[in-house]
This record gives C-alpha cells, sequence and structure tokens, in this order.
C-alpha cells in the first residue's frame, strides 16, 4: 500500500487494528497492557511509522467506557487501570459516546486488514452469553436474570407496601 494512502488511515483505526490483531494472535489473553497496544502499533507500521496520537487514542478516545475527552469512540474497553480489550455489544460504556462507531468502516481498511472484521464478528459471537468475572455487575445481572419473572412489579411492590400507614 502507498504511503498516501496509509497515512489516510484514522488513528482510532489504527487503533483497532493493532488490538485485533493481538487478540487474534494471542486468544487466551483477555486483554492488554496499554504499552503492549502501542508497541504492537510501533512493530505494525500500519502508518510508516508510529503517529503521536496513538497513545492517546489507547488511553482515552477510543475507550468506551471513559468520559469522551473528545475523541468519543467505543473500539476499546478498559477491563482494569492500564488495560483494553476490543469493545463488543453488551459492554458498558459512558452515555456521552452512544451512537460512536466501534469498528472501522471496511472501506477505511487497508486491505491486507480486511479480513479483521469478519474475525471480529466471530470472536465476539464466541463471546457472547459468557459473563467477564472480573465486572460485577454483570455477574449480578447475569444471577438475577428471571428472579421475579413470573411476578408482576406492580403487584410486588403492593404487596411490599401492604401494612404502610
Amino acid at each position: 500500500m502507498n504511503t498516501a494512502i496509509r497515512e489516510q488511515i484514522k488513528v482510532a483505526d489504527e487503533v483497532w487494528i493493532v488490538t485485533a490483531l493481538l487478540h487474534r494472535e494471542k486468544p487466551s489473553q483477555a486483554d492488554f497492557s496499554t504499552e503492549e497496544i502501542v508497541e504492537r502499533a510501533n512493530r505494525e507500521s500500519v502508518c510508516e511509522s508510529l503517529r503521536r496520537g496513538v497513545y492517546v487514542h489507547v488511553v482515552q478516545h477510543c475507550v468506551a467506557n471513559r468520559a469522551p475527552n473528545p475523541g468519543r469512540y467505543r473500539m476499546l474497553f478498559e477491563t482494569a487501570p492500564g488495560r483494553r480489550r476490543l469493545f463488543r455489544k453488551g459492554d458498558t460504556y459512558d452515555p456521552a459516546r452512544e451512537g460512536a462507531k466501534t469498528t472501522p468502516k471496511p472501506e477505511d481498511l487497508p486491505s491486507e486488514y480486511s479480513d479483521l472484521l469478519t474475525w471480529y464478528r466471530d470472536w465476539c459471537k464466541s463471546a457472547s452469553g459468557k459473563v467477564a468475572a472480573s465486572d460485577p455487575l454483570r455477574v449480578m445481572r447475569e444471577i438475577s436474570k428471571g428472579l421475579w419473572a413470573d411476578e408482576n412489579p406492580d403487584e410486588y411492590v403492593r404487596r411490599l407496601r401492604e401494612g404502610w400507614e
């Protein structure tokens, strides 16, 4: 790919590409340090040399569950301080990032990375239904599913309030 086309790649798309590559190369690893992602971007040389914006995109602009400042992508998910993985449907995110981009557009990906979108869809499917043990809120949500499914919420509240003055 020529230099002019490579320089048109958005920094956020570059961050998504290298994080997807890390996930594909190390499938047993749930997440990666911000340093691992930046180092992988440096080694991959998607845009010839490492651009200065890569680090801030990994730390802030692409991270769904951080307040936007100013970037509002939802490409990465912070699993712990300094740890990231690709964002998946069902992950929590800052409400100000609603509707933001989660993957590169196919036409924005260099041809050598076009298979990553298919890989990503499969990766997300394989993870669906699994509850991240490191996320206590998701664990509680899963445990409590259907707990009151057989009772009308209004009737439940009315029953709780019986005898109140």
